[in-house]
């Protein structure tokens, strides 16, 4: 079997079956945005993102400060999502020998304004060479509460943090090479090349979410995960999904569905969550999109009609 027949999520679920946790009983969580662990009294995160010319960035279509914020950023938004704040990362770096230092310089740059951001510190790590440059970031956090992606339950409210679909926009934006855009594109390709974690909500995810995920594959992909590890049913209401004012002009210019681009999108680096009722009132800077049931699978309603919907989410492989 070949490993593009496996998938990305595939591909983890054979390779995870063959480690073994030595020590269970420390591991708090495994399988979510972040891996927990409890050392003496403090639960540490660990999460990394590997950064990757061709796949996850075209050099020429980013600026190389930008690309330094990304690298960091999404590293971070993992560790939002678990409820925690991110403290020490290592990078590993592997670039072309031919590769103008000053490049890499202006990365760094990039790397260290995102550290001052999000007021933590990168302390080590490990070069080498490579045909293409390669950026993995491993990252730790700290947090009082482990917030997993299992703990929705029938009857909890699900909440997005913000837009979705915009990083999409922007990435097509940029693949167009147009010579000049407009105030509301260069928003949206703004939204791709430097998205920002969520840290503001970190205390209150951490306090009062009963799950979360951080919408990196795409709304619906990364929602089937809470899904299908909390074993419930997320409904969607199709008038309560927020939709930008920028994405609904690209669409309207370029002919395109903003829905399509709302569930699907990757890269937004949004939080999706789900809370109890009587703490819906911490979220009103959020958006209430939707509703957990009994049962499995993602569903759309619009007014009475409700349909299942597709779960397909970006896949790196």
């Amino acid at each position: 079997m070949e490993i593009r027949d496996l998938g990305e999520f595939g591909l983890i679920d054979r390779l995870t079956k063959i480690l073994k946790i030595e020590d269970s009983s420390v591991v708090v969580g495994f399988g979510d945005d972040c891996s927990c662990v409890r050392i003496s009294d403090q639960l540490v995160l660990f999460t990394s993102d590997v950064q990757i010319e061709g796949r996850h960035f075209v050099k020429a279509l980013i600026s190389p400060q930008d690309l330094g914020w990304r690298v960091v950023s999404v590293n971070v938004s993992d560790v939002v999502a678990c409820g925690g704040k991110p403290r020490w990362g290592f990078i590993s770096l592997a670039v072309p020998p031919e590769l103008e230092f000053e490049y890499i310089e202006q990365v760094y740059k990039g790397m260290e304004e995102a550290c001052q951001y999000y007021k933590m510190d990168i302390i080590g790590g490990n070069t080498s060479s490579s045909e293409i440059i390669i950026f993995d970031l491993f990252l730790t956090g700290i947090t009082d509460r482990f917030v997993p992606r299992s703990g929705a339950k029938e009857g909890d409210y699900i909440l997005l943090s913000g837009y979705t679909g915009l990083s999409r926009a922007g990435m097509e934006l940029l693949q167009m090479k147009k010579d000049s855009y407009e105030d509301f594109e260069n928003r949206l390709i703004k939204a791709h090349t430097k998205p920002v974690a969520r840290t503001d909500l970190a205390d209150r995810i951490k306090k009062f979410a009963s799950s979360c995920i951080d919408v990196s594959d795409g709304l619906a992909g990364d929602l089937s995960h809470i899904t299908h590890m909390s074993r419930v049913k997320a409904v969607l209401h199709r008038e309560k999904l927020p939709v930008s004012p920028d994405l609904k002009i690209f669409c309207t210019k370029y002919k395109k569905d903003c829905l399509d681009y709302m569930l699907f999108g990757g890269e937004d680096y949004q939080l999706v969550f789900t809370v109890k009722e009587k703490h819906l009132s911490q979220f009103s800077d959020c958006f209430v999109i939707g509703k957990v049931e009994k049962g499995s699978g993602i569903f759309l309603k619009e007014g009475d009609n409700i349909k299942k919907i597709s779960e397909k989410g970006y896949q790196h492989i």
